[in-house]
């Protein structure tokens, strides 16, 4: 009975090197590489599909553009962020993990691999999936504590299809969201980045366009009026956005295992549909709902940054979110300038907002006047006037009795 393990495949060092150790190493019979689209560039694909041809392996392509957008969909209604930046390749890897899960067991494999090394983030979100199947998890890199000049003489040995490790400058990561540009000089948190790093954006200039963009209930569904579907959304504002230099991000990161690394991200769609977002629930939720969703928001964050979005606690989350969702429907006007995607307009028939009662010249709404609000006044901060008050006689009290005892 033939042996067949399922093996993260993308073409590059580390898979490609994953192959013969599989088979020499791990003793599997048969491996079948599996390349998930969540919106790579083509030539990706290409160096995927080569390579595999080279190695007469077994390949499979899965298109999952459409699950991988509707993630990041949700992730927009959560305002979803790491430590600043909107998630991306935290986000893909369990849509690429279950994708890899689905062939496996399609094709009966024993056993299902990746090609992460032991120091990074997505061993962990690929083998949360991976777990959960009575398949055999195996990770070489890590197992085997296979380094990168390690790996390079092992192909040259072996004459794998491979340019002598030669991968480029930089490690880069891009998907339909965002572009994860790390490595090289890059590692250096005091090294200033170039032009030539980025791709998706142009330098920020100044004033540019304003666009209008439209939800329905939390999710985005059209730009300047015209209906569109999620993976059209995203590449169309990746485009428009990227070209006024919106999305950039330079951060030191702190990754699950405890390291922090320097990252540099490209994320324009993402930035803007998040801002958008966040300025429409700011005109439709009321503060208590605000408030509290901003830690509902967090959490969610969280468990999307460790790969755990299928997880009880994230279902329990988008109870909530769902909820307030019902009313972020309405459309935002978003200005690029310098950088920025600037909420500078929000219209919704569920505002939370009165202009008259807001304006400075209307004396009374309904039943309320400007008067109403005295009693208020007289009542807001009056603990602390109750406690200023209450120090003051405390330490004229004692600077009383301190003056008795040195008369004496």
């Amino acid at each position: 009975m033939t042996n067949r393990v399922a093996l993260a495949f993308s073409g590059g060092l580390d898979t490609t090197v994953c192959v013969p150790v599989l088979e020499e190493e791990y003793g599997y019979d048969e491996v079948i590489g599996v390349t998930v689209d969540v919106g790579q560039p083509d030539d990706e694909f290409e160096e995927a599909r080569e390579t595999a041809e080279a190695l007469d392996l077994d390949h499979h392509v899965v298109d999952a553009k459409a699950e991988f957008a509707d993630l990041c969909f949700d992730a927009v209604r959560a305002n979803a962020d790491y430590q600043g930046y909107p998630l991306g390749t935290a986000l893909a890897r369990p849509v690429i993990a279950k994708a890899i899960l689905r062939v496996a067991e399609e094709e009966g494999c024993d056993g299902i691999a990746h090609g992460c090394t032991g120091k990074g983030n997505d061993q962990l979100r690929f083998e949360a999936i991976w777990r959960a199947s009575d398949l055999e998890v195996i990770a070489p890199v890590r197992e085997m504590g296979m380094t990168r000049d390690w790996e390079i003489e092992y192909a040259a040995e072996r004459n794998l299809p491979v340019e002598a490790g030669n991968e480029g400058t930089w490690s880069i990561d891009t998907n339909l969201w965002s572009r994860s540009i790390e490595g090289g000089d890059l590692e250096e948190p005091d090294h200033v980045p170039g032009e030539e790093i980025y791709e998706w954006t142009t330098a920020p200039s100044g004033f540019g366009e304003e666009i209008e963009l439209g939800f329905e209930n939390g999710y985005p569904v059209s730009l300047n009026g015209e209906a569109m579907e999620p993976i059209e959304l995203i590449e169309e504002l990746n485009e428009l956005a990227g070209s006024y230099g919106v999305g950039r991000t330079d951060m030191m990161e702190d990754r699950m295992l405890g390291l922090k690394v320097r990252e540099n991200y490209e994320h324009p769609a993402a930035t803007t549909l998040l801002n958008a977002h966040e300025g429409l629930e700011a005109l439709v939720l009321t503060k208590e709902e605000r408030d509290f969703k901003q830690q509902v928001d967090a959490e969610w964050s969280q468990k999307g940054y460790e790969g755990l979005v299928d997880g009880p606690l994230v279902a329990a989350l988008e109870g909530f979110i769902e909820e307030t969702q019902t009313k972020v429907t309405g459309t935002v006007t978003i200005r690029f300038e310098g950088g920025q995607a600037r909420v500078v307009g929000r219209d919704s028939e569920y505002a939370v907002y009165s202009a008259d009662a807001a304006s400075f010249n209307t004396e009374k709404v309904g039943d309320i006047t400007q008067a109403d609000a005295t009693g208020v006044a007289k009542y807001h901060g009056y603990q602390d006037r109750i406690a200023a008050e209450a120090k003051r006689a405390a330490d004229a009290k004692r600077g009383a009795t301190d003056g008795d005892e040195s008369d004496e």
